[in-house]
């Protein structure tokens, strides 16, 4: 696999740890005494360290008719909220920094994306009367992205939104909807809308650091079990809730009316995950999730086997 060529060169001592002391020397606030977590070898660390892929706080933006060249297909997190014009955050540099920390219409906003578990989701940063601002932790838990909060330096898990370390361990993060759709597809509905402009770290754009990870037998730096039914735990799904629609069986019916919900699929943009240079990768298709008014509702399209680790019992969709 390509991508494991760039992994592994970061990687240094990932095996995980069975006593969190060890953690203390970088991590003095958190409190390890308070944690969900009952097998602390599920946690190791991704390669860099703690800020070591430095999330954004405060982007600027531009209007699109301003940006910078973004490839037509090439994904971007869409946040529209009350108050605010739409806005775009591109997955090229999201790639490399993971988190975005930002305020959109009066709403502190943290915009995630985990690319093991190709998991990008947008969260409420107000907590307990406080606003939170996120960092990446450099650790891993079942392949997904350890969150931190600066102001109690708590551990938080991506893909459920919840504090699984420290003070905050058990308080569950607000989800706002928020999906992933191509930078093309987002022109012409915002000619408009604005976009984050580059990041000054110097990162290389515009690349995926992951390239093949989308055709590996398996998940990197993942020992959990793999879904059942015979699903690859690197197809892609569409994640409600509890429940998982594979994006193979949406993309073919273009929409699915159920569980209350309408699903569509259309063609165009680009995984993020397949090919070196991201405009280039396989179609995955815009999705949208709406709820019967028509109303956006908050949804993730991840990797299978992210569905399974966090959502054990949860309801596979794989057909009517």
């Amino acid at each position: 696999m390509r991508f494991l060529t760039f992994l592994f060169c970061l990687v240094i001592g990932t095996a995980a740890a069975a006593d969190p002391s060890v953690w203390k020397h970088v991590w003095r606030k958190t409190d390890f005494s308070n944690s969900s977590v009952s097998n602390w070898r599920e946690i190791m660390s991704g390669g860099p360290g703690k800020d070591g892929i430095p999330a954004l706080t405060d982007p600027q933006f531009v209007e699109v008719g301003k940006a910078p060249m973004i490839g037509k297909r090439e994904p971007v997190i869409v946040l529209e909220l009350a108050g605010a014009r739409t806005r775009a955050y591109p997955i090229r540099y999201l790639t490399w920094h993971e988190i975005v920390n930002d305020v959109v219409g009066g709403v502190p906003v943290a915009v995630t994306f985990c690319p093991l578990c190709n998991s990008g989701i947008t969260f409420d940063r107000r907590v307990q009367g406080q606003v939170l601002e996120f960092g990446v932790s450099g650790m891993l838990r079942k392949s997904d992205m350890v969150m931190y909060d600066r102001q109690t330096e708590s551990w938080w898990q991506q893909a459920i939104g919840r504090g699984i370390v420290g003070e905050m361990n058990g308080v569950e993060l607000a989800t706002l909807p928020s999906w992933m759709e191509s930078w093309e597809s987002f022109v012409k509905r915002n000619p408009e809308g604005l976009v984050m402009v580059e990041p000054p770290f110097g990162r290389d754009y515009g690349r995926n650091p992951y390239a093949g990870y989308d055709s590996s037998a398996k998940p990197f730096l993942y020992s959990g079990e793999m879904p059942p039914h015979g699903v690859h735990p690197l197809i892609r799904v569409v994640r409600v809730g509890e429940r998982a629609w594979p994006l193979e069986r949406l993309s073919k019916e273009r929409e699915l009316r159920e569980a209350g919900l309408v699903l569509s699929w259309k063609e165009g943009q680009a995984s993020a995950l397949d090919t070196s240079e991201i405009d280039k990768g396989v179609d995955v298709g815009n999705v949208r999730v709406r709820d019967a008014s028509g109303r956006d509702v908050a949804h993730d399209v991840m990797f299978a086997f992210a569905f399974h680790a966090f959502w054990p019992e949860g309801q596979w969709m794989l057909r009517d």
